[in-house]
């Protein structure tokens, strides 16, 4: 059975850092591309980051130069380190097993606000 959990979200003050991180089960993340969305109150969900197997990444424009994502094959995680944040970043931040495994982690609040 495949399960993500994510972890790391909270409160921070706008121009913050947070730094998300998905431990995968029953998937092996290095074999995987992985992908970290968010969805806003009322918006639909957006990919924000997403790795591929051989470690090329893709950022969304709104946050190219402030996001990072990574994976850490020994620890079978991936993290989204988060800088620079706005209040408009609020959202639930879900990771995302995106092939050959699918499956959604069940999401982590991140709150930007002073």
């Amino acid at each position: 059975q495949v399960q993500l959990v994510e972890s790391g979200g909270g409160l921070v003050q706008p121009g913050g850092s947070l730094r998300l991180s998905c431990a995968a089960s029953g998937i092996f993340l290095r074999i995987n591309t992985m992908g970290w969305y968010r969805q806003a109150p009322g918006e639909q969900r957006e990919l924000v980051a997403r790795i591929s197997n051989s470690g090329s990444t893709i950022y969304a424009d709104s946050v190219r130069g402030r996001f990072t994502i990574s994976r850490d094959n020994a620890k079978n995680t991936v993290a989204l380190q988060m800088n620079s944040l706005k209040p408009e970043e609020t959202a639930v931040y879900y990771c995302r097993a995106e092939g050959p495994r699918y499956e959604w982690g069940q999401g982590t609040q991140v709150t930007v606000s002073s």
